[in-house]
């Protein structure tokens, strides 16, 4: 197995931890909790600032000194309904408990203080549709670059139809030449649905010394060190996947592929 592609440790409880030392990078670490009703989860961030994800279910979430209430509405992440968030600065700790079933992402890179707790969503997160034909995908952006609720972290999710392609036309994000391009570790975390099929992502290098094609399953992440990193899903099946991204500077500038330059260019028209 790649490893770039990391299976989930179980169905329950903290199935996901990557981080900065384990996936053999700097700056962006992801972790996931299943839980039940009634289950608990909680931690400190440390040196590094959080998004909690509420992708799925509800919890009830204290962190930096303030009770957030029940935070999460999203019984299903293929409602593609905003999710619930939760922003939490480096030195703070953080505590949820489950009031359903549900699953939390834990977003983090380091954090500078720059920035106060703060809920994220559902307001002000609007599904809004990206690219054409079959590279047609949804996009809730929870905090890009226009949105300055963090330090370093940029957090979105997608939603990708059956049949179609996202991350593409293939660009890449790992040099710091701002403002051509600029460095960024990139973790997916995928769904698919229904949860038996699977998607396709490649991540590879222009030189070819990273390549490297895995068939991802429903709970799967990959990262994405370097290089383009597309993805596809097959007809049938459509592809949900939360993306983490973070480096030296809190912004998004890639580079396309040489092979489909002309794609992106046609497709700006």
């Amino acid at each position: 197995m790649s490893d770039l592609l990391r299976k989930p440790f179980g169905t329950h409880g903290e199935v996901h931890r990557i981080t900065p030392e384990s996936a053999g990078w700097r700056y962006v670490g992801f972790a996931l909790h299943r839980l039940r009703a009634g289950e608990t989860a909680t931690d400190v961030t440390g040196d590094r600032e959080v998004i909690l994800v509420m992708v799925e279910g509800k919890a009830n979430i204290t962190g930096a000194g303030q009770d957030w209430g029940e935070l999460g509405d999203r019984m299903n992440v293929f409602e593609k309904t905003p999710p619930h968030c939760l922003y939490l600065p480096n030195g703070s700790d953080w505590t949820a408990e489950a009031t359903t079933d549900c699953t939390i992402a834990v977003c983090s890179a380091p954090g500078k203080g720059g920035h106060d707790a703060r809920r994220i969503g559902p307001d002000g997160i609007t599904l809004t549709e990206r690219g054409k034909g079959t590279n047609t995908r949804y996009i809730n952006n929870i905090a890009m670059e226009a949105e300055d609720y963090c330090d370093s972290l940029l957090v979105t999710e997608v939603f990708t139809p059956a049949g179609h392609w996202s991350s593409f036309p293939s660009h890449r994000h790992d040099e710091d030449d701002y403002p051509r391009i600029t460095y960024l570790e990139e973790t997916y975390y995928h769904r698919l649905n229904p949860a038996n099929g699977f998607g396709i992502q490649r991540v590879y290098t222009d030189d070819g010394q990273l390549d490297e094609t895995m068939a991802v399953a429903d709970g799967d992440v990959v990262l994405v060190p370097r290089g383009h990193h597309p993805c596809g899903a097959p007809y049938g099946f459509e592809m949900y996947y939360l993306n983490v991204m973070a480096g030296p500077l809190r912004k998004w500038r890639f580079v396309a592929a040489p092979e489909v330059e002309w794609i992106m260019e046609r497709d700006a028209k």
